[in-house]
């Protein structure tokens, strides 16, 4: 296996790591987020929260595997990708400190009144954090990377016009969200997101199926890198047999 198909490959399995972990979380997160309170809601949060840190592991994995890739069809963008991707690892990172600040509270409170005034609170802080992270950074981050599949055509395109349609449309839908106009948890939020999670799965079943195009990779390797200068030619010296001595040719 070459250095490009161990990239696709990591890739590949770091974005199915990030679906599984991120409803695994969701799913865990549930009861406690929606009032539970006791020992199982606890230990389902705890293991919700474990999830969520394979999620971050993943997510700021899959910036850095593909960065050294596709930083040759645009410095700034994979650059862009990359601080994308970390923050909503860290938007991810400050939810799942909101949730277990959450799990210790209503487990060592005397006073079931306060518990629930700063309960409430916390789960807005994983409300807000869940929206500009898996929401607005990861809809940015998905158009850079869908911009760079689609230019470089590392894979086929109707997958890269997933992530380009997924990507300001998941942006737009965080946006009505903190508008009002619907619910995050809700039927034009789950519709909204599903070009995404269509985007990422097509992308990682790609990437461990086939790989990169060839096509791509063989352009990549041949032409020098954007921006590069050309090797500088050196003038040759040819004889001319005259008295006019050597002449330069390029």
């Amino acid at each position: 296996m070459n250095a490009d198909r161990r990239t696709a490959v990591t890739a590949g399995v770091l974005f199915l790591v990030t679906e599984v972990a991120a409803i695994a979380g969701a799913v865990l997160y549930r009861p406690l987020l929606g009032g539970d309170g006791g020992g199982a809601a606890d230990q389902r949060a705890v293991l919700g929260a474990l999830c969520e840190l394979v999620l971050v592991a993943a997510v700021a994995g899959t910036g850095v595997t593909l960065y050294p890739l596709v930083r040759r069809w645009g410095e700034g963008a994979a650059l862009g990708y990359v601080c994308a991707r970390l923050l909503e690892a860290v938007a991810i990172l400050l939810g799942i400190v909101a949730v277990l600040t959450l799990a210790t509270l209503r487990r060592d409170a005397a006073d079931p009144g306060a518990v629930d005034a700063v309960g409430a609170a916390l789960v807005a802080v994983h409300d807000w954090t869940f929206l500009l992270g898996p929401n607005i950074a990861l809809g940015v981050n998905t158009a850079l990377l869908a911009g760079l599949m689609y230019r470089s055509r590392l894979v086929p395109r109707p997958i890269a016009v997933l992530g380009l349609v997924g990507g300001p449309l998941i942006c737009a839908s965080a946006v009505a969200v903190m508008s009002g106009l619907y619910a995050q948890l809700s039927v034009p939020g789950s519709v909204a997101a599903l070009p995404v999670f269509a985007w990422e799965l097509a992308l990682a079943g790609r990437l461990l199926l086939r790989g990169f195009r060839p096509e791509a990779l063989r352009w990549r390797i041949d032409s020098p890198p954007a921006g590069d200068p050309e090797p500088a030619r050196q003038p040759s010296t040819i004889t001319s047999g005259s008295s006019r001595g050597p002449a330069s040719a390029w």
